[in-house]
């Protein structure tokens, strides 16, 4: 079975989060979401756990950044194509998210970066892996 990972983000309203995911085109897996929290479907094996404040404290005892004051992490997601890096970006800039930081075109690599309502930041990418190779 191949590995997966599940990032979990501490959100404010869980609705509002469902429904910003749900405006980008991703599911939620209801074996895995309740009244507090979210399971997100990335792809087979990536998976955002959505989890209400209250219950995001349950994991742990230390306090919750503020993701509006301060970054905790940066999440990274390919894209197929410069086209899908925009696509995406656009969609989320016209439901809800906001700007994190200027676009990067290194010509091999484009990326554009959001921030969720929550204000965690996702950055979108994509790479012409037969460049990337060439230059190793």
């Amino acid at each position: 079975m191949a590995q997966m990972i599940f990032v979990n983000l501490p959100v404010k309203d869980l609705e509002t989060a469902k429904g910003f995911f749900g405006k980008l085109g991703y599911s939620f897996n209801p074996q895995f979401s309740d009244e507090r929290t979210a399971c997100l479907v990335i792809s087979d094996t990536i998976f955002a756990m959505l989890l209400q404040e209250e219950r995001f404290k349950d994991f742990t005892k230390k306090e919750i950044a503020d993701a509006s004051t301060s970054t905790e992490v940066i999440l990274a997601l390919s894209a197929d194509s410069r086209e899908k890096v925009d696509e995406l970006a656009d969609a989320a800039l016209a439901n809800g998210g906001s700007p994190a930081n200027e676009p990067q075109d290194l010509g091999f690599m484009y990326g554009r970066s959001f921030q969720d309502p929550d204000h965690h930041i996702w950055e979108v990418v994509w790479m012409d892996l037969s460049a990337v190779e060439d230059q190793g």
